[in-house]
């Protein structure tokens, strides 16, 4: 997994970062594209990438007697790519579907024009894949040198979970990325200032009109991370929510309602998603920040935010059955706090979180930005 993403990017290359985790797949100096599809269905596991706005990761799951022969496929999509230009431009139209496609889908639209007036002018208010503009400039020396530059040793954590060891993980990193090249692989990170903001976007055509209402929140490794994400469940991450109760249970007006958390390095986002229909918009508006005002003028009781908190720990621990997520955990954790928590340590932390806490961030988050 790599330490950088769609952040660290300019803004006239925009969406490079995406378009290597594609460009990563289509060949390397020792296979060709069809000897990785062949090798990966041999394998019988699931080969995948992602990019994110702080991170990039490529991984597989196979069987464990498997590990040799997918750490050196993996260690050689990341560390030789051939990025030929045949391909180079058949993925640049791949890459420019999948951005047309978010176009089609509201309830992922709804969400990129919310982070681009949240954050704006900042590379965390960008979309990931860049857009039409940026991903049509961007050439194949442009791609190589930011390639060098962002897949450095500095910049990769190797993170594995499974039936295996560390020593094994260790020999064989040193087996497959002894000879990577050393760039200058540095790059500078800026917080984002947040601007309040209304937003309208007219779209013909949709039944339903799609809301996100959102505000500042702590940032992935601030100290209240773990009252925020009590917080958000108390508003919007269940069931028994308030969010969920008042406006489905009660009202009838959304199918989908629900509170969630983006947060980075330096920054963070509490929003509240809904989808209703035109005439209801403003009645699930107006409910939402009846739940907001609510957090902020009275405590929550002590059975609210126990049973909060449960979901909260019963998500964390069920996601750790999932060999991937344990891998995901293990390398988010060495990446943005270079130490590894135990799980009992964070469920301590859940746990020793209090009704004067959430009180306490409810209202420092105080500056709301809704956007229809």
């Amino acid at each position: 997994m790599g330490s950088t993403g769609s952040r660290d990017e300019s803004d006239a290359d925009s969406g490079i970062a995406h378009f290597i985790e594609h460009l990563l797949f289509k060949g390397t100096k020792n296979r060709t594209t069809r000897d990785i599809a062949q090798i990966t269905d041999a394998l019988g596991g699931h080969l995948d990438a992602f990019t994110s706005r702080e991170f990039a990761g490529y991984y597989n799951k196979v069987t464990d007697d498997q590990l040799p022969i997918t750490f050196d496929l993996l260690a050689d999509l990341v560390t030789n790519p051939l990025f030929d230009v045949v391909e180079l431009e058949k993925e640049r139209g791949v890459i420019i579907e999948e951005i047309k496609m978010v176009e089609d889908q509201p309830d992922e639209l709804v969400f990129e024009l919310f982070s681009e007036s949240f954050w704006p002018k900042h590379a965390l208010g960008r979309q990931i894949a860049g857009t039409i503009e940026t991903v049509s400039g961007l050439n194949r020396d442009k791609i190589v040198e930011h390639f060098q530059h962002i897949y450095s040793p500095q910049n990769l954590v190797i993170s594995a979970a499974g039936n295996l060891t560390h020593e094994q993980i260790v020999d064989l990193s040193s087996k497959y990325f002894a000879d990577l090249k050393n760039y200058n692989g540095t790059y500078e990170r800026i917080a984002p200032v947040t601007r309040a903001d209304i937003l309208l976007r007219h779209k013909r055509g949709l039944e339903q009109s799609h809301i996100v209402i959102g505000m500042p929140c702590p940032s992935m490794v601030d100290d209240d991370r773990f009252v925020v994400n009590v917080l958000s469940t108390i508003l919007g991450g269940g069931m028994s929510s308030r969010l969920f109760q008042t406006i489905r249970e009660d009202k009838g007006l959304a199918y989908t309602v629900s509170a969630g958390i983006n947060s980075y390095i330096d920054a963070g986002c509490l929003s509240i998603y809904a989808g209703t229909s035109p005439d209801q918009v403003s009645e699930v508006i107006d409910l939402s920040m009846v739940e907001l005002r609510k957090m902020k003028e009275d405590l929550v009781s002590e059975e609210e935010l126990q049973r909060s908190k449960d979901l909260v720990k019963t998500s964390i621990v069920l996601g750790l059955e999932s060999t991937r997520q344990r891998m995901s955990r293990l390398a988010q954790q060495e990446i943005f706090f270079g130490e590894i928590s135990s799980i009992d340590e964070i469920v301590k932390d859940i746990q020793e979180v209090t009704a004067e806490d959430v009180h306490k961030l409810a209202n420092n988050c105080s500056s709301l930005t809704k956007w229809l």
